[in-house]
């Protein structure tokens, strides 16, 4: 069995490629199983703001902002849905490796998608509660947190434990 990064002699595992490819799915399903639950429930919000009788409220920027922010969330959620649809469509194809492949590349792009809903959802209430200033420092604060969280802290833990 020829040594790659996730069945390198210093990860300790004992296992074939067909057990890894499994492994990888397994944690890929897991990962999906909390962004769909987030992204959905972020979707659902905002597909309920639009029947809230303060909407009618909203000036044009306001509701330019809702209307892409739908648009980003749905993006995300039916983004969120490709590897498993993809897995159902190959299923005994033996194609379990480019199904990883290509489900890592879309969780990644679905993690952006999220943070840009997360970043305009706060930037639109913060926005209508207390004006635009806050709703753009609300936004930044949100972008911030999301490439800390989601791009920096890896990187830093990633250099701390370099691959074999």
């Amino acid at each position: 069995m020829t040594s790659t990064a996730d069945d390198a002699p210093r990860d300790r595992r004992d296992e074939t490629e067909n057990e890894r490819h499994d492994r990888n799915w397994s944690e890929i399903l897991q990962e999906l199983r909390v962004i769909q639950t987030g992204t959905q429930i972020l979707t659902g919000f905002l597909l309920t703001l639009a029947f809230q009788p303060r909407f009618a409220e909203l000036d044009g920027y306001q509701v330019g902002t809702y209307l892409a922010l739908v648009v980003v969330a749905a993006f995300a959620t039916a983004l969120a849905l490709i590897p498993v649809a993809l897995h159902r469509a190959l299923f005994h194809r033996h194609a379990k490796s480019a199904i990883i492949r290509i489900a890592n590349l879309i969780l990644r792009v679905t993690l952006a998608a999220v943070g840009l809903t997360l970043a305009g959802t706060s930037m639109l209430i913060f926005d209508v509660v207390l004006g635009r200033e806050a709703g753009l420092i609300a936004a930044c604060v949100a972008l911030v947190v999301v490439v800390a969280a989601w791009l920096v802290l890896p990187d830093v833990v990633r250099r701390k434990y370099p691959r074999a």
